[in-house]
């Protein structure tokens, strides 16, 4: 008997059918959100001063709160991490996600409410589950074990009420007992804060099991993968793990790291499936395998607003609502939770493929971006461009970031990037006129920088020694869990410090 399918039938077909219902329902499914937590939020402190007994429909309330950075929520955050109730959300709140603070060193402190684990987090994992088995009605999932990496937590301002750590981790110590059974590592070994001595560990584990499925970062999940070979002496997972079947993976862009995956996971029916699971929430879930886009999932505990990136930072940007937004734009998210985040501006910047359902990709960060000459460079060119040039000389990309050169000496400007293989490609400056071809392709403004060299002068790529960029984040306590690599930045703060620790030992 295949449990899958029993699982699928009476269970995972419930929540298929009301995904169906996002087309042509978006608004009236977002306004019932919004109201929804609104009336919830009504009695709490930012609910009385903002005057949530007074909103009756959208523009009330875009009327009544402006967008917020985390900086504006900070004070009501850190009186709620001290055990203050009624803040941003009804009752205590005891969890809170820690930011890997890719933007600069300072942590921030999502709160993690009981309704936002129910109707954010975990709806999204059974929701990643529901679009899977819809995609793959056959598949046998439940005959064998997940594998969930997740990061640690420990005690906050030493009061017993509340923690802090990785949403990863978080989610792991909450999870129903119903999926712990199916689940691998056991708490112990998942939520160790050494990562090095957890990726062994679970790589012993792990590799004595029938998983056929995982979820997690693919960079991280590369390195525990990459260990169990080692220690298995097979050369790849599928001698592990013959019936692995769906990767569910997100936090980082997957692009640098297809090939590796490819290449050590040979099963041509392998699927991988992208979801977008911050701190801050549960945005999307892949639902079509032939369609890199995510479906936008309307229906949980997050109501959604975007400012045009043209608009962002300006005092009074304009807002839009989801029901207004056009495809082919690039957008700051802003979201309102049942976490207690009000109008407020994740960093993550999307645009939309289509409206009808709401699908869409991470385009980058609002501040993780080159725009040092007016060439508005985003991560989602970067990743395109570096496809290219993989593709093209066979090359395949550990991990990355880059940052402009203000003035060399020769007093040019141009793009610099720090990169580590997985694979090398024969010549590194075939590599960086593939690469920067193709972003003048990509990119028209910095296709206009470029032009006969006149602003920006041909990028320059700095080879990066194999296990630099973990070396990095280890020195700054941040590997594993969820931290991730800046990507593209207009300081060169990140890519000196990589440039420095990659010639230490020279």
């Amino acid at each position: 008997m295949n449990p899958t399918k029993l699982l699928n039938k009476f269970y995972f077909a419930r929540r298929q059918k009301a995904i169906q219902k996002y087309a042509g329902h978006a608004e009236e499914i977002q306004r019932g959100v919004m109201a929804c937590l609104v009336e919830k939020a009504k009695e709490t402190e930012w609910g009385k001063e903002h005057h949530f007994d007074a909103i009756q429909s959208y523009e009330d309330f875009a009327t009544f709160m402006c967008v917020n950075s985390y900086e504006q929520l900070k004070n009501y955050i850190h009186r709620m991490r001290e055990g203050e109730a009624d803040i941003l959300w009804p009752g205590k709140i005891q969890w809170f996600a820690k930011s890997s603070g890719t933007t600069n060193d300072k942590s921030k402190f999502i709160p993690v409410s009981k309704e936002g684990l129910k109707d954010i987090h975990y709806m999204g994992g059974t929701d990643a589950i529901s679009s899977y088995l819809a995609i793959r009605p056959k598949s046998r999932l439940f005959k064998g074990k997940s594998l969930i990496l997740g990061g640690s937590h420990a005690p906050n301002l030493n009061t017993p009420s509340t923690l802090v750590g990785d949403l990863s981790a978080i989610l792991i110590e909450n999870i129903p007992k119903a999926v712990n059974l199916t689940r691998i590592p056991k708490k112990k070994v998942a939520l160790l804060s050494d990562f090095e001595q957890k990726r062994d560990q679970i790589a012993r584990i792990a590799m004595n099991k029938n998983v056929t499925n995982i979820s997690g970062v693919p960079s991280w999940m590369m390195s525990v993968l990459t260990r169990m070979l080692e220690i298995s002496g097979e050369e790849t997972i599928d001698k592990i793990w013959p019936n692995l079947e769906v990767f569910f993976h997100g936090g980082v862009a997957f692009t640098p790291y297809r090939e590796q995956y490819r290449r050590i996971i040979q099963n041509p029916n392998m699927c991988y499936m992208e979801t977008y699971n911050a701190s801050e929430g549960f945005f999307g879930i892949q639902t079509d395998l032939n369609d890199p886009a995510m479906t936008l999932m309307i229906d949980y505990g997050v109501f959604y607003e975007f400012i045009p990136m043209t608009e962002f930072g300006k005092a009074e940007p304009t807002v839009l609502p989801l029901w207004e937004v056009e495809t082919g734009v690039n957008y700051a998210m802003v979201i309102s939770t049942s976490c207690g985040l009000w109008r407020y501006i994740i960093g993550d910047t999307v645009q939309f493929t289509q409206t009808n359902p709401y699908k869409f990709f991470i385009s980058g960060r609002t501040k993780h971006f080159i725009n040092a000459f007016g060439e508005e460079l985003i991560v989602d060119n970067a990743e395109k461009g570096l496809e290219q040039a993989c593709l093209a000389t066979g090359a395949q990309v550990r991990e990355y970031t880059a940052a402009p050169i203000f003035m060399d000496d020769n007093a040019k400007c141009r793009h610099q990037w720090v990169i580590e293989f997985a694979k090398n490609p024969e010549s590194v400056q075939e590599f960086a006129s593939i690469l920067d071809r193709s972003l003048q392709a990509i990119n028209s403004d910095y296709e206009a920088k470029r032009y006969k060299n006149i602003t920006l002068q041909p990028l320059q790529i700095i080879e990066a020694r194999q296990g630099l960029f973990d070396q990095w984040l280890k020195n700054k306590g941040k590997l594993g869990g969820q931290h991730k690599i800046p990507r593209l930045s207009n300081s060169r703060e990140y890519i000196e410090e990589l440039i420095a620790l990659n010639t230490q030992d020279d």
